[in-house]
């Protein structure tokens, strides 16, 4: 049975008192739920995080990881750091990471094979731009996302991958692709998992949808039934949201 989840990618947000108070507050108005909850402060604040919620449910996940294992690689930071700390989860080709740092396929690929090698969990982010939708595009890029980067990985691999589906145009846009739109797209990268491994991997590999999730439309996306969760951006920034969010799925 595979897991439900909402994480919440606080991006370059918050700084170490903030993340404290938000912390605090989401530990305390937590409900009573099956589902894993996650949050990904900044690297700075990753140990603080992990102090504060010892006693929570909450798990805390790293945003973003290096391929290599150690060297001369100015500002950043290797799976054996994070687990070091103890974070065991990261989240990687997140679409920002694309736009903003050039991170390709090829890159992605070596970052996942990295994570996995060293016992982490892999949040895998991929999605279409919003020419790529309309051109009708969109099923085609998904698909040689997930093939360039997860399709070279032993089947046994996939019990430590959670898809995140992100439609960039419904990032930080106030746009959000609708129910169906979702349920279409997590549908057919069931499909094409199932095509290119077996329906056991499709079937239980969790799939969260990432764009511009709120209070107002969780509860709709969250009832589609390939839909098990959501990547959270913007609203996870607010504990009420957050929480409200939670309390959907």
């Amino acid at each position: 049975m595979r897991s439900k989840i909402v994480a919440g990618n606080w991006k370059m947000n918050k700084n170490l008192a903030e993340t404290d108070s938000l912390l605090t507050e989401l530990s305390a108005k937590l409900p009573d739920t099956d589902a894993e909850v996650m949050v990904a402060p900044t690297f700075v604040n990753l140990t603080r995080a992990l102090q504060t919620l010892e006693s929570s449910k909450i798990e805390v996940i790293a945003q973003n990881m290096h391929y290599a294992e150690s060297g001369a690689f100015t500002g950043e930071i290797s799976a054996d750091m994070l687990l070091n700390i103890g974070i065991d989860t990261v989240i990687i080709g997140h679409s920002e990471r694309r736009a903003y740092f050039g991170e390709s396929d090829a890159i992605l690929s070596k970052k996942v094979i990295t994570a996995l090698k060293n016992g982490m969990r892999v949040m895998f982010c991929f999605g279409e731009e919003l020419d790529d939708r309309k051109s009708g595009n969109h099923f085609n890029v998904v698909e040689s996302q997930l093939k360039n980067v997860l399709f070279n990985l032993e089947p046994s691999a996939w019990t430590n991958i959670i898809l995140a589906y992100e439609p960039v145009w419904a990032i930080g846009t106030g746009e959000t692709a609708s129910p169906e739109q979702a349920q279409e797209m997590h549908a057919f990268i069931r499909k094409t998992i199932s095509e290119a491994f077996d329906s056991t991997i499709a079937t239980n590999v969790s799939i969260l949808y990432g764009g511009s999730v709120k209070p107002s439309n969780a509860e709709e996306i969250f009832s589609k039934p390939d839909v098990d969760g959501g990547l959270i951006g913007g609203a996870s920034l607010v504990a009420d949201d957050f929480i409200a969010i939670v309390k959907a799925i």
